[in-house]
């Protein structure tokens, strides 16, 4: 009976896993076409922030609504409408630009439905880990938040490499591709158990009573300032290293955003395998130093490579700040149940949108900035001041609004 029980909830732990490629996937691969966007459909990329906002909202929204829901149909329910959307999404991508009017509005059309497979799958994948009767709780929520990081991974380096070979224009076929997955881990859901996050007859705390816990609001601003830190170099990423460095879109998409998600899960997956050798709270404190010491990096230091270097560093220092304030949540708030996930995936999406829309709107002001700068850098003449200009970093560093 025990065994039969193991290979039932491992298959349940493998199926949240790959529910977390398909955030990753929801989240990055859109990114990896913004100035394929911007030149296909005229699209400026005042506009293209808003995808993003967009994308974050949406989660926001359905982060404050699940509270109220899941519970009341269920998590496998509420787990198969979230690959519903994400595939739906995924493939309304590639044919509503053509069918609206305006191909933007096609585009954030896709993007809002797979939003809520995304933010469903935030809300509901943790607590079905944290649920699952393994050992070490804190190396399974570690060991869970690096296959995002691996989903991202794997997103970049198969669209770089599909992109390279069967060219940019084909990526509505990759689009196709990906939706697939969505599709059949919603079926592998379908016959997985999924346990309880309460003993038979108790409760989780209401809304009321975890706003009533100091210890709550301090985890939900750890959950804002790590979405924040981890999004807004994330989603910008592929873009700056293309259009600030100037380099081809293979070499931005591999030294951007890949090496800033291989070193995000690497940071996971090291918490996952020595977590019970590692004090948690301390490599969090270490990790917030180093993600101000990359971002100074990516804002200041002359060198390109050095500032591609700096958005990879960011990636190792964000990696334990999500699942780590998860695990700290958990064990300081006792019986916190979906209100609590729920509320913290709000926090981290509030933050995984404000981070990357301020920065957007940095590259976007400072694009518009005069034709004497573009026509130095269509010249090779790529300056530092225009650098770092171009990639917004740092006047988003100097801005107080970062700290909002």
């Amino acid at each position: 009976m025990g065994e039969i029980m193991k290979t039932s909830y491992k298959r349940t732990m493998y199926a949240c896993f790959v529910g977390y490629i398909v955030q990753a996937i929801v989240n990055n691969f859109v990114p990896l076409l913004f100035v394929t966007f911007q030149k296909t459909y005229q699209i400026p990329l005042s506009k293209i922030t808003l995808l993003i906002t967009i994308n974050f909202i949406i989660q926001l929204l359905i982060d404050l609504l699940s509270a109220g829901f899941v519970d009341r149909i269920g998590y496998k329910a509420s787990v198969t409408i979230a690959h519903i959307c994400s595939a739906v999404g995924l493939l309304a991508l590639t044919l509503l630009p053509e069918l609206t009017a305006d191909p933007f509005a096609g585009i954030l059309i896709a993007v809002a439905i797979y939003a809520v497979g995304g933010g469903l799958l935030e809300v509901l994948i943790s607590p079905i880990i944290e649920a699952c009767p393994t050992d070490n709780k804190e190396k399974a929520m570690s060991l869970l938040h690096s296959f995002y990081c691996w989903g991202h991974v794997g997103v970049v380096l198969i669209s770089t490499i599909f992109f390279s070979t069967m060219g940019i224009e084909n990526w509505k076929i990759l689009a196709r591709i990906w939706a697939v997955i969505p599709v059949l881990n919603g079926i592998v859901f379908l016959f997985s158990p999924i346990y309880s996050l309460h003993e038979e007859g108790e409760k989780g705390l209401t809304i009321g009573e975890l706003f009533g816990k100091k210890i709550f609001w301090v985890v939900m601003l750890m959950m804002t300032c790590a979405g924040a830190s981890e999004q807004a170099v994330s989603q910008w990423a592929s873009t700056f290293a293309e259009e600030g460095l100037k380099v081809s879109k293979t070499v931005g998409d591999l030294a951007g955003p890949m090496a800033f998600a291989f070193l995000m899960g690497l940071a996971r997956l090291l918490y996952g395998k020595y977590g019970e050798k590692i004090d948690l709270k301390r490599f969090m404190t270490y990790s917030s130093i180093l993600c101000v010491i990359s971002y100074l990096c990516i804002s200041f230091v002359p060198n390109p490579l050095l500032s591609l270097l700096g958005c990879a560093i960011c990636g190792f220092s964000v990696g334990i700040m999500w699942p780590g304030t998860f695990s700290i949540a958990s064990a300081s708030i006792r019986g916190g149940g979906t209100a609590m996930f729920a509320l913290l995936a709000l926090a981290g999406d509030l933050g995984c949108s404000g981070g990357p829309t301020l920065a957007g709107n940095r590259i976007s002001d400072s694009a518009s900035g005069g034709n004497t700068d573009l026509q130095k850098e269509s010249a090779g003449y790529l300056k530092l001041n225009q650098i770092r200009k171009r990639s917004g970093f740092s006047e988003m560093f100097r801005s107080p609004d970062l700290f909002l």
